[in-house]
Order: C-alpha cells, then sequence, then structure tokens
C-alpha cells in the first residue's frame, strides 16, 4: 500500500473508475475521448478558456493602471498551492489525524501530483475570482462601498456561481468525496461537505479579494507587487480558519455544526442580497470579459445540469439549493447589463 493510496483513497478512486496505484507522481496526458464522461473536457475548455480570458482583461487592464485583477489572478494560484496539498495529502504534513482523505478528482486531460490535481483545478482558481470581482467592480460597489462590503459582495457572487459546479460535480462524477471522513465531510447537504461550500466556494475567495484590494490593489509594478501578491495567498488560508471555528468547536456534534453552518451560509445570503439589493446602479464602462464569460459559464453549467437530468432523473443532488444558485446568478447578470454606462469600456 502506498503512501498515496491508502483504503481509502483506493475505494474512493475505484469508485471513479480508475487505480490510484497506477498513476503518475508527476504530470499524466490522456486523451479528451478517454475521459469518463462526456461533460468533462467540455468542463475543461470552459474553465481553461475563462482563465486565459480573465488573465488577459487583468494584463490590460495591469497596462491602464490598476494592477488589482492582475495580483487577484496571481494570488488564486498561490492560494491554490499553499491550500491543496495539505488537503490531497495530509499525511506528508503531519495532518492525516486532523483532516484524513477527504476526496479524489477523476481522470481530466492533464494531471498533476499522483493524479490528485488536474490542471482545470489548477485554471478554475483565477477563473472564478476573476469572475466574481469583475462582475462586483462593474457593478460599481468597490468604488461606493470600500473594500470590506465589496469583497463580501465578491463571496456572495462566488457561492452561487460556485455551487452551480460544486453541487454537480459528484453527481457526474468529476471528483467523489469520502463518505468515512467524518472530520471534514461531515455535516453535507446531500453530496457536498457544508465545510466545502462555506469556506472554499466564498470565504476563501472574499477574505482573498479583501487582502489583494487592501495590500496590491492600484498602480502598484515589480517585485513591491509579486510580494504582497505572495503575501494575500499565503494569508486566505489563515482566514478560513478564522471562519471555520465556530463550528470546529462543536467537533462531534454533526447537527449542531450543520445549525452553525448553515446559519453562516444564511446569513451570507442576506449579506450578499442588501448588498446587491441597496447599491445604487453607478455608471461604470463594462468589459468584455464581464460582458460575455459569466453569462458563458453559466449557460455551460445549465446544460451540464439538463444532462445530468436527463441522464439519472432525480438523483441529482441537492437540486433545489442549485436552482437557487442559479436565480441568484441569473439576477446579478440581470443587474450587470441594465447599469447604465457612460462609454463603451476599452478593456
Amino acid at each position: 500500500m502506498s503512501a498515496v493510496c491508502g483504503p481509502d483513497a483506493e475505494a474512493v478512486t475505484r469508485g471513479l473508475g480508475f487505480d490510484c496505484h497506477d498513476v503518475s507522481p508527476w504530470l499524466s496526458i490522456r486523451a479528451p475521448w478517454q475521459e469518463a464522461h462526456w461533460t468533462m473536457p467540455l468542463l475543461e475548455l470552459l474553465v481553461l478558456g475563462g482563465a486565459v480570458f480573465a488573465l488577459a482583461h487583468a494584463i490590460r487592464r495591469h497596462r491602464q493602471g490598476d494592477s488589482t485583477n492582475l495580483a487577484l489572478w496571481c494570488a488564486s494560484l498561490v492560494y491554490l498551492f499553499v491550500i491543496e496539498p495539505p488537503l490531497y495529502f495530509p499525511e506528508w504534513f503531519g495532518l492525516d489525524r486532523q483532516y484524513g482523505f477527504i476526496f479524489a478528482h477523476n481522470r481530466f486531460t492533464v494531471q498533476f501530483m499522483w493524479d490528485r490535481l488536474p490542471l482545470y483545478i489548477v485554471a478554475f482558481y483565477p477563473m472564478i475570482s476573476q469572475l466574481a470581482y469583475e462582475l462586483v467592480r462593474s457593478l460599481g460597489i468597490f468604488r461606493a462601498r470600500g473594500a470590506l462590503i465589496g469583497s463580501v459582495a465578491v463571496a456572495s457572487t462566488c457561492q452561487v456561481f460556485y455551487e452551480v459546479f460544486d453541487q454537480l460535480g459528484p453527481q457526474l462524477n468529476w471528483w467523489a468525496w469520502n463518505g468515512n471522513n467524518r472530520i471534514v465531510n461531515h455535516p453535507a447537504l446531500d453530496s457536498v461537505p457544508m465545510t466545502s461550500m462555506l469556506l472554499f466556494a466564498s470565504v476563501s475567495m472574499g477574505a482573498m479579494t479583501y487582502l489583494v484590494v487592501r495590500l496590491a490593489g492600484g498602480a502598484r509594478r515589480g517585485w513591491s507587487l509579486a510580494a504582497r501578491v505572495g503575501l494575500a495567498g499565503v494569508l486566505t488560508p489563515p482566514s478560513m480558519a478564522i471562519a471555520g471555528l465556530p463550528s470546529s468547536l462543536l467537533d462531534g456534534n454533526v447537527t449542531a455544526q450543520a445549525w452553525v453552518l448553515g446559519v453562516e451560509l444564511g446569513l451570507l445570503w442576506l449579506a450578499g442580497i442588501w448588498i446587491f439589493v441597496r447599491h445604487g446602479r453607478p455608471e461604470e464602462p463594462l468589459a468584455p470579459f464581464a460582458r460575455f464569460y459569466p453569462a458563458v459559464f453559466l449557460g455551460g453549467m445549465a446544460v451540464f445540469w439538463v444532462g445530468a437530468v436527463i441522464e439519472t432523473g432525480t438523483s441529482i443532488g441537492s437540486g433545489l439549493y442549485a436552482l437557487a444558485c442559479f436565480v441568484a446568478a441569473g439576477l446579478m447578470l440581470t443587474a450587470l447589463y441594465r447599469v447604465r454606462r457612460v462609454a463603451p469600456a476599452t478593456v
């Protein structure tokens, strides 16, 4: 039994259709048509294309004097490489008793680290952070309300756009959670651990956005910008630990933890509704990335959900929560497209 393929990892990966003993420690490449489900190569194209689109947009804004987008794109990767290895290999960091084996990804076109880290997941972090930040920025919330309220709006936006993806992935075997892990994966909303819904889908991106805006926003360049980007990415995981503290104090009482996490998620929804409803819709130019990509991402996920319903019927996880997220995301896009603008965007 290898150190990276213990009994739980072996059981989860076999459920996904492959053997975690038969993997490359560095890099795996396979043809898209060899993937387990027709949605998987399309998901990769959707996410990788969005990350590249976001990077091009961030570079344009950086050249025009605002480094925030580029800093956030890069900080997302720093955060990824800080948070992901301990989640995939907790035994390497002496955290196996605290975390245990959590989940495994299915085999995608390009994969790293014993097939634990697909390339599209590397791209997902900067893509989703840019999607949420640019939507909120384009609505003028950062300019009108400041970094803190703007970052809460980003956390709320990430919740709805992230969860239409997060609630679907286990149903289509994009990844699988370890149901035997009672430490991290419970309580869960159907197939998704509630800690993932709160901490990874919202707190992480909101906290990272706040750190980037405060530390690396504006017209910074060179080593000063790089150092601040690194600091923002490194400080994001501790912020998640703080947000997860209330439920962790009730360790062992799954029902009480579910109530605490549910209340925190409810407060996030209420805060997001208040911010978006109360905002005065200032005149802001709308960049091509904000105009097109959030709608493309939401449309792509809607196609995947329809396919899942056709294939599995009612066995689609927490479909009602995902539907609420689709509605909220659609309302955000409606507000975005209805904002009056004084001039067309150039970035």
